[in-house]
C-alpha cells in the first residue's frame, strides 16, 4: 500500500484533489484535522489533557471544547499553540498509524493523509509528500467566492501557514492546481504512474 501525503495552503484546492483521489483512485482518505477533532471530543484522553492545560473556559455549555475559544486562547498567548500541539499531535499520529496498519491489512492500495501542517507533523508516515499548489490570487479568489472570507481574514490565514518555500522543500512532488481541474487530474495520473 502506498501512503501519500497531501499538503498545501488554504484555498489551494486540497479538498477537490482528495475527492478525486477517493472517487477515481479508490484512495482511503485521512484528514488529520478531522482525526484531531474526534480525539478532542468530551470524555477522551486528549479532551481531558486540553481542559487540564487550558481550563474550563474553553468549553461550550454542553461540555465540548469550543474550538473558536480554544483558537483565540492559543493564538493570543505566546507558547500556548506549542502546548496544545504537544498534547494533540502525538495522539493524532498514533491514531493515524493504527489506521494505516488496519487499512494495509484490509488490502487498501492507496492511503492518503492530508494536513496543512504535514511538512512539520506526520511527514514520516508517508512514502511521498505532494504539495497542492495554487497561485495566491487564485487562492484568494476561491476563499472569497466559496467561503465569503474578507481579504483581511484571508491574509491572516495565509500568514499563519507554512511558506511556499517550506512546502516546496518538504515535498517530493508539486501538483499545480491553479488552472483547469482537468490539468490537475492529468498531473495526478502522471505522478501515480511513476
Amino acid at each position: 500500500m502506498k501512503v501519500l501525503g497531501i499538503t498545501g495552503g488554504v484555498g489551494s484546492g486540497k479538498s477537490r484533489v482528495l475527492d478525486y483521489l477517493e472517487k477515481e483512485h479508490h484512495a482511503v482518505i485521512c484528514q488529520m484535522d478531522e482525526v484531531a477533532k474526534q480525539l478532542q471530543k468530551k470524555g477522551t484522553q486528549c479532551f481531558e489533557r486540553i481542559v487540564q492545560e487550558f481550563g474550563t473556559g474553553i468549553l461550550e455549555p454542553g461540555g465540548e471544547i469550543d474550538r473558536a475559544r480554544l483558537g483565540e486562547t492559543v493564538f493570543s498567548h505566546a507558547g500556548k499553540l506549542e502546548q496544545l500541539n504537544r498534547i494533540v499531535h502525538p495522539l493524532v499520529l498514533a491514531s493515524v498509524r493504527r489506521d494505516i496498519a488496519e487499512k494495509r491489512q484490509q488490502g487498501a492500495e492507496l492511503y492518503v493523509v492530508e494536513a496543512a501542517l504535514l511538512p512539520d507533523v506526520g511527514a514520516d508516515l508517508c512514502d511521498e509528500l505532494w504539495y497542492v499548489y495554487a497561485a495566491e490570487d487564485v487562492r484568494r479568489r476561491r476563499l472569497r467566492d466559496s467561503r465569503g472570507y474578507t481579504d483581511e481574514k484571508i491574509t491572516q490565514m495565509i500568514g499563519r501557514q507554512p511558506s511556499e518555500e517550506t512546502f516546496l522543500q518538504a515535498c517530493t512532488a508539486v501538483i499545480d492546481n491553479s488552472g483547469a481541474f482537468e490539468d490537475t487530474k492529468r498531473q495526478i495520473g502522471d505522478k501515480l504512474r511513476l
